[in-house]
């Protein structure tokens, strides 16, 4: 049996590639999917990835991910980053660990992208190395 990765991704993350990408790099979310899909399948390990415009399905993914399992949840909350006690709340009431990502480095930009509640219930946190944001998250799944 295959240990699963949820990959899950907040809103505007449907946009890379054509979102601001002096910011966020070219690489759309698609690339970045089969990228991690093909470097899970070197580690042994097997992806799902979802992206939603919406807090509540966010959620409901790392609950199911709880439930299901999964070795890890990598976790892009994009701007809900910085204001949601709802992902806070949801990441500390499950067991499994959760890296925060990130591809610019939100402490190099504007002030309110300083403080991070996903952050504070994270086990760890990867940020500012664009696309290999996520690719170096998987990796160090390994190492949990």
């Amino acid at each position: 049996m295959t240990d699963t990765v949820f990959v899950l991704n907040g809103p505007n993350l449907n946009l890379l590639g054509t979102r601001e990408p002096d910011i966020y790099g070219s690489t759309t979310l698609d690339d970045i999917g089969a990228a991690l899909t093909d470097r899970a399948a070197e580690l042994g390990l097997g992806i799902d990835m979802r992206q939603s415009n919406h807090e509540g399905h966010l959620v409901d993914w790392i609950h199911e991910a709880a439930a299901s399992g999964a070795k890890a949840i990598l976790l892009n909350a994009g701007a809900y980053t910085h204001t949601s006690v709802a992902l806070h709340d949801a990441i500390k009431s499950v067991k499994v660990p959760v890296i925060e990502v990130h591809l610019s480095n939100p402490h190099a930009r504007e002030t309110f992208r300083h403080k991070s509640y996903v952050g504070m219930a994270a086990k760890a946190t990867i940020a500012g190395f664009g696309a290999q944001s996520y690719v170096l998250a998987l990796e160090a799944t390994t190492r949990l």
